[in-house]
């Protein structure tokens, strides 16, 4: 099925596998971001972001790199440390979330310091009511297929306030240049037997996905995970080692009895020597009470490259998995159902 061409036009009305294509020009785009100025020192950072808006903040956990503590929240509210001295960074696409909206409310009433990415909405009325510094986030078809401009965007913010140093840019052109090359082989005109996001796929399909990393490509996990909810309308977990190793690891030895999951290692080559270890011995000592692993080894000269080839390969292997379900991958018309009903 995946090799026919003309059913995959029938069921990908939105073309969601050529925007994956395109992904990696998103790392390109210059938002101009101008330099800030302060009143206060910036201590700490909270990032703000529901869903596909939080899942660039991720990223962040491995790259660029920051000298101050980075917070995603994820909730109504704001940490109670928030003060004149923290960097409140709040993001929506549609530019309404209510969450996010929340804690903007709460960030003015305690001093912090602003700043607002979102597609417009009542976000972008606040920002210019008040002066705050605004991005635009490109139109996508959906958020998390504009993760890789909002994550651009958030480094060129972060640029802006003198955290991170404007010089580590070139290492988003350079990723950019990198995932051209790698995707050559996950295209939709590429057939499945060599094609390795297809032949995934087809691994994945009538079962229950679960995704395990290191901590340091947390981001890359969660992203597979939101792509088989999303891209497939499938259920999805994940976690990461060494906490995998204190709980979940357990829960395998027993109940369901039948587990019709699939179990998939996302592994680089920067995984701690222990780590490697763990990914090992759970596979050997969960033999026969789960299935055996799937290991996805990524590529790239960089912990960062490896990120983001992790990120793009699961864009491309949970859209094919979204055909074989038979559902177009890209609307989410249950979500924006419950929203209306949420009022």
């Amino acid at each position: 099925m995946l090799d026919d061409q003309n059913r995959i036009k029938q069921l990908d009305t939105f073309d969601a596998l050529t925007l994956a294509a395109n992904t990696p020009d998103q790392l390109r785009h210059d938002f101009s971001v101008p330099k800030q100025q302060v009143t206060a020192e910036i201590r700490n950072i909270v990032y703000c972001g529901m869903g596909g808006s939080g899942l660039q903040a991720e990223f962040v956990k491995t790259w660029p790199g920051l000298s101050v503590p980075f917070v995603l929240w994820r909730d109504y509210d704001l940490p109670d440390f928030v003060d004149e001295h923290t960097l409140v960074m709040i993001a929506s696409y549609s530019g309404n979330t209510e969450e996010a909206l929340s804690s903007l409310t709460l960030a003015r009433e305690r001093g912090a310091t602003i700043c607002i990415m979102a597609g417009g909405g009542k976000l972008q009325e606040q920002a210019e009511e008040h002066g705050d510094l605004f991005g635009v986030i490109p139109k996508a078809v959906q958020p998390r297929m504009a993760v890789f401009h909002s994550f651009r965007m958030l480094v060129d913010m972060l640029v802006a306030f003198g955290l991170v140093d404007e010089a580590k840019l070139g290492e988003l052109d350079e990723a950019a240049d990198f995932l051209d090359e790698v995707k050559q082989s996950w295209l939709k005109e590429v057939p499945t037997a060599d094609n390795p996001a297809k032949q995934l796929a087809e691994k994945l399909v009538g079962k229950t996905p679960i995704f395990y990393s290191a901590s340091h490509v947390a981001g890359a996990a969660y992203k597979w995970k939101i792509g088989v909810n999303e891209n497939a309308k499938n259920t999805s977990w994940y976690n990461v080692f060494p906490e995998f190793n204190h709980n979940e690891f357990m829960g395998w030895t027993s109940h369901p009895i039948e587990k019709p999951f699939a179990v998939v290692d996302l592994r680089t080559s920067f995984d701690h020597d222990r780590i490697k270890q763990r990914f090992d011995l759970s596979d050997r000592m969960l033999s026969g009470m789960r299935p055996h692993a799937i290991t996805v080894e990524a590529q790239g000269e960089t912990l960062f490259q490896q990120l983001l080839y992790l990120v793009l390969f699961g864009d491309f292997a949970t859209a094919y998995m979204g055909l074989l379900n038979g559902v177009d991958p890209s609307p989410v018309a249950l979500i924006e159902k419950f929203k209306k009903e949420l009022g």
